[in-house]
């Protein structure tokens, strides 16, 4: 217990927490009312109260019914009466949170009303694309504007708080939850995650259309072992910093109301006991305000991780630790007012968390109005704005890749042709929702069929060729995939053979990614690949529609099929977007966020990795250099890369200034030529190399990026500010600093851009 003890000394020292700091747009006098209010209320609170606000519970009574009569749905139900429970999650109409509220206003003692928790991940009702494929729309306003839309329906159905944006970084495509972050980039994914904070919360938590957000998983959870769900991650500081938690400091800064601890073990610590992270970083140096959520059930988890006993030390470790408050377990509820009687956890700590959570509770205004999210007139209103489908159609266009484009198949000629539609996945209206849509209806999407039908200049006929599960189960906790019904194969080649091109949809299903829901192998499911050979053996002049939510090795199709577009799990208006791009509507512009492997056994592949000391090839037939004997180092598709219907060429890469002072910064420039008959939007991307470092650094950064419009035949200059903070990282001195030395600079359409020039960093 010495390593207890100690934690129990330095929270000691941390948990006078002023909260007389005003919030973001907050006036002082404001900051100073709500400061003096909610501290006014923890005074009148008994600690069983105060340990209450700190319990969180999964919707458990049916609120149209009869109050619950025996078994935990009683029990907790009396904790709500009781004044022992501070947040519902799982409660998502306007009918239901006004009357559970009520329960919380006027029944307990001091009448303090409930925040209502929802995992809104990619849309409410109204499903944009999974996070992973916004991400690969690099357009920062339009995720803001799907997040705002997410936010605006859900706060309109009595939600207050998102569990969401998830800013994970990883770079192993296993992992189901790659589907839910933005990838692999610390840069990316910083911008993006600050794009959904904003539009999650708006310029005012007070305002009933939007929601809390909350930057998840802290810390470390992309980097679970094998890619399996819930393992243990295991890397240095180095890493940590310069990796993993940038996305979430700038989240904080951004002013990201909540931040969820994560299910994993760090270096041996589960996170929801890491003091370092939660107190340390967090809420000492970067002076987070807001609250920390457990993840469902993690503190008690803490038990079979092998790092408590019993519940009453899971408890005390994770209130030690900075988790405010327990999602579901129950444990604060059951075991802190005896560890603090028992002078082994101090009040103060409670009191910390208490306020930290009343402060939300002031800033989402339920003090002033328990109810002023449960309008059903408004509810309903924001629920059938018709306005709502264009803007997650347009999201769903911008998060398309063009990943191959040869002989011209793409866009299709609208009329004249004859086209067969292929694949199990192309009548699917419910696998584009993706996973983590629990309040959207199934089925509710609409379908690539559906889509390509609104264009009535081709013959177009559809066969379904395999179906993806067995027996047509659906994927939902199971993943039964057919690996025996070939009988509807003969008909898809059939057709094929009768057509002058083919469109064949294949991936995975909405519930093959996603959270539990890792893969060993990340091919095609099923009998896919079977099918997509025997269709391309009498037509290959084949146009390949990929819908998955992460990453696959897609290598034969790579080598023989014409076109390929990635189009992920795009939503509910899914059909229409990918259409859109077939037949030209619309040019794609998206960029990976994530590398595509060759094989499975090339992870973790990512383009910002250190050099070795025998990173390339010597020349010779020796072997001992950094490479597999059976496979080529380099990724099927690397980060950034993402093809258009226009020429983009890059030309004359300048820079102001070959040197750079410390708080300086340089102008970097190139010439952008749209060499095509066809508008286009480019992304041009900045990369940087550190040569020499205190630590090892990276071979590429990225640092900058631009959407860039050209017309046919235009052309552009373009341009990006290149300052010394931008070259910073966490050095081996233990600071953020940037280093005095040699860089180069790289601008292109991905991260294998070739444009380069050098600069320095001076003394």
């Amino acid at each position: 217990m010495r390593a207890l003890s100690f934690l129990l000394l330095f929270t000691l020292c941390t948990a006078n927490v002023s909260y007389s700091q005003q919030p973001a747009g907050q006036s002082a006098d404001a900051a100073t009312a709500r400061d003096a209010f909610i501290r006014n209320l923890l005074s009148r609170m008994t600690l069983e109260e105060k340990v209450g606000q700190m319990n969180q519970y999964n919707g458990f009574w049916d609120v149209t019914g009869p109050v619950p009569e025996g078994g935990d749905a009683e029990r907790k139900y009396e904790d709500l009466r009781s004044g022992r429970v501070g947040s519902m999650l799982n409660i998502t109409n306007t009918s239901d949170t006004r009357k559970l509220q009520e329960v919380a206003v006027k029944e307990t003692r001091l009448g303090i009303p409930l925040i209502f928790g929802q995992d809104v991940i990619h849309g409410f009702k109204t499903i944009s694309p999974i996070p992973l494929a916004e991400a690969a729309s690099w357009d920062l306003e339009a995720i803001r504007k799907s997040a705002e839309l997410a936010a605006r329906e859900a706060a309109a159905s009595g939600i207050h708080w998102t569990f969401a944006p998830m800013v994970d970084i990883s770079r192993d495509p296993r992992w189901g939850r790659v589907m839910e972050g933005a990838g692999e980039d610390p840069y990316l994914g910083s911008r993006v995650g600050v794009a959904r904070v904003r539009g999650f919360q708006g310029d005012d938590l007070s305002d009933p259309l939007t929601v809390a957000a909350c930057l998840k998983h802290f810390a470390g959870y992309g980097f679970a072992e094998g890619g399996r769900d819930y393992n243990t991650a295991d890397f240095g500081l180095s890493t940590l910093y310069n990796v993993v938690l940038p996305p979430f400091k700038a989240g904080v800064d951004a002013g990201a109301a909540t931040v969820m601890n994560s299910f994993n073990v760090l270096n041996g610590i589960p996170a929801t006991a890491d003091a370092f992270l939660q107190r340390e970083i967090l809420k000492d140096a970067w002076d987070f305000q807001g609250f920390v959520v457990s993840d469902w059930g993690s503190i008690g988890e803490m038990i079979p991780h092998g790092y408590a006993r019993d519940r009453n030390e899971a408890a005390l470790r994770a209130a030690v630790a900075g988790s405010d408050m327990d999602m579901e377990s129950g444990m604060y509820l059951t075991e802190l007012p005896e560890l603090v009687r028992d002078g082994k956890v101090p009040e103060s700590l409670v009191d910390e968390a208490v306020l930290r959570i009343l402060g939300l509770k002031y800033d989402l205004g339920l003090f002033a109005d328990p109810y002023r999210y449960a309008d059903a007139e408004r509810e309903k209103r924001i629920l059938s704005d018709p306005a709502r489908l264009e803007t997650v159609r347009d999201m769903a266009r911008k998060s398309i890749v063009l990943l191959k484009n040869e002989r011209g198949v793409l866009p299709l000629s609208k009329n004249g042709g004859s086209i067969a539609l292929i694949g199990p996945l192309a009548s699917d209206k419910d696998s584009p929702l993706g996973s983590w849509r629990l309040t959207a209806e199934p089925n509710s999407a609409v379908s690539v069929l559906e889509g390509m039908q609104a264009y009535s200049g081709n013959t177009l006929a559809y066969e379904r060729g395999v179906p993806l599960a067995e027996g047509e189960t659906a994927f939902v906790f199971e993943t039964k995939i057919n690996t025996t019904d070939r009988s509807g194969i003969p008909a898809a080649v059939e057709l094929a053979r009768s057509s002058e091109t083919v469109v064949m949809v294949l991936g995975e299903h909405g519930f093959q990614s996603g959270e539990g829901r890792s893969r060993a192998a990340l091919g095609l499911p099923g009998l896919q690949q079977e099918l997509l050979e025997a269709v391309h053996a009498v037509n290959p002049n084949i146009v390949l529609v990929l819908m998955n939510g992460r990453p696959l090795t897609i290598n034969w199709a790579a080598e023989h099929v014409p076109a390929i577009l990635e189009a992920w799990h795009l939503g509910t208006e899914s059909g229409h977007a990918i259409a859109e791009v077939l037949y030209g509507d619309y040019n794609p512009s998206g960029k990976l966020p994530m590398t595509f492997p060759k094989s499975v056994g090339q992870i973790p592949v990512y383009y910002s990795h250190l050099a070795t000391g025998r990173p390339e090839y010597p020349g010779n037939d020796l072997v001992f250099w950094s490479h597999y004997i059976d496979q080529v180092n380099e990724p099927l598709y690397p980060f950034g890369h993402g093809l258009s219907y226009s020429d983009f060429r890059y030309a004359d890469l300048k820079l102001q200034t070959t040197e750079i002072r410390p708080g300086g910064s340089l102008e970097v420039s190139v010439r952008l030529e749209n060499a095509s008959d066809t508008p286009g939007t480019e992304i041009v991307q900045l990369y940087v190399r550190d040569h020499f470092g205190s630590r090892a650094r990276p071979v590429r950064e990225l640092k900058g990026f631009e959407k860039v419009f050209l017309e046919a035949g235009g052309s552009a200059e373009v341009s990006f500010t290149l300052s010394a903070e931008d070259l910073a990282y966490y050095t081996a001195g233990g600071t953020w600093e940037a280093e005095p030395g040699r860089f180069s600079v790289y601008v292109g359409g991905s991260s294998r851009a070739s444009l380069h020039a050098d600069f320095t960093l001076t003394e």
